[in-house]
């Protein structure tokens, strides 16, 4: 059996989500696998997997080729072709295939990521204004993998395929070796809220904004990379004398810092498909104050983090002076730690490695 693993969603310069989840599968798998090819289309990218890991190169993801790549596979001969995404070609394909779909997020929310571009902007529209466009490519795999069973319920809701679906979970990094020092939590309120995401509208980065209002004396620190016209329209929502820093994108030892700085992490976020920021600091012993959703619960369950209404600021801002005690950070931080430990690379390359072993047989 010849298992080929589509690495060419990993970025050379910074992750963002898909390249992430990606490469942390990759190593995963290769820990557990030496029986691997990995599909690249830089040497670059070929450097970053892991030791003595095979690799075959073949064009980039957004190339005029990516419809016939089944086509340049098929030469290589492999059994089975795990793709974490569900774009790759299909045409000819003389192999098993194991699409994923991370979430559903654009049929709710339709305006396309700032990567893409020009006429790219309106297709994107129009390709999530109906299902039958997915489904037609979900129903080329042979198995549909998603990352989270939140986003496995509502692909199974919608109908997208008619192919087995399996829960190939997304998992947190460890950031604690990133520190230069302990997670630190004082007796007095966290001064520090810490946002790590994109700007898009359904994150709704607006609400974390207008409850400053009502938290003064602290910092509400965003730390991903914002456009010039996005940081000025959320600008607008400052309240006067609020704390609020635009970072415009932080390393990973940065954030690491800033979440263990007398901090909570916040996300008023409308939809996720896993809500990896949140995994991220639960693991680091963080406490945590997020939107009242499934995607939320299913990654901190009961007793880990605050929930709160997304849609009302001064109720996220309650929930934030909720952790004010002391002691209710530590009970709540210590149930984080225990409940994303569910969640592990490892395990999920497991779960990878059983699929592909199913169709074989």
């Amino acid at each position: 059996m010849k298992l080929f693993f589509d690495a060419r969603y990993i970025r050379t310069d910074f992750h963002d989500g898909i390249s992430r989840y990606s490469y942390e599968l990759a190593h995963a798998v290769a820990r557990q696998s030496k029986n691997v090819t990995y599909i690249v289309s830089s040497d670059e990218q070929a450097a970053m997997l892991p030791d003595s890991a095979k690799a075959v190169k073949i064009h980039k993801v957004d190339s005029w080729r990516e419809p016939f790549t089944s086509m340049r596979l098929n030469r290589f001969g492999p059994t089975v072709v795990f793709s974490p995404m569900q774009t790759i070609g299909t045409l000819g394909k003389r192999f098993k295939l194991i699409l994923t779909l991370h979430d559903m997020i654009y049929y709710a929310h339709r305006t396309p990521p700032t990567s893409a571009k020009g006429i790219i902007r309106l297709l994107w529209r129009l390709f999530h204004l109906s299902y039958w466009p997915q489904r037609i490519i979900l129903n080329r795999a042979d198995t549909v993998a998603t990352v989270s069973q939140t986003s496995s319920d509502e692909i199974a809701h919608a109908r997208l395929t008619k192919r087995p679906l399996v829960v190939i979970s997304n998992a947190a990094r460890d950031l604690s070796p990133l520190l230069k020092k302990p997670v630190t939590q004082h007796k007095t309120p966290p001064k520090n809220l810490i946002y790590m995401g994109a700007f898009l509208p359904y994150k709704n980065v607006e609400t974390l904004i207008s409850m400053m209002r009502h938290l003064p004396g602290r910092t509400l620190h965003l730390c991903s990379k914002i456009s010039h016209e996005r940081r000025a329209e959320l600008q607008r929502h400052i309240p006067r004398d609020a704390n609020v820093i635009f970072h415009d994108g932080v390393s990973d030892d940065v954030y690491a810092g800033l979440l263990a700085d007398d901090a909570v992490m916040v996300s008023a976020s409308r939809a996720e498909g896993f809500g990896l920021p949140l995994a991220e600091a639960l693991k680091l012993g963080v406490p945590c104050v997020v939107s009242d959703r499934p995607f939320f619960r299913e990654i901190a369950g009961d007793g880990s983090a605050v929930f709160a209404d997304p849609n009302d600021a001064e109720n996220f801002a309650r929930g934030v002076q909720s952790l004010d005690d002391l002691a209710e950070r530590t009970l709540r931080s210590k149930a984080g730690v225990v409940a994303v430990d569910r969640f592990s690379w490892d395990e999920s390359a497991r779960v990878l490695l059983r699929t592909t072993d199913s169709l074989t047989r």
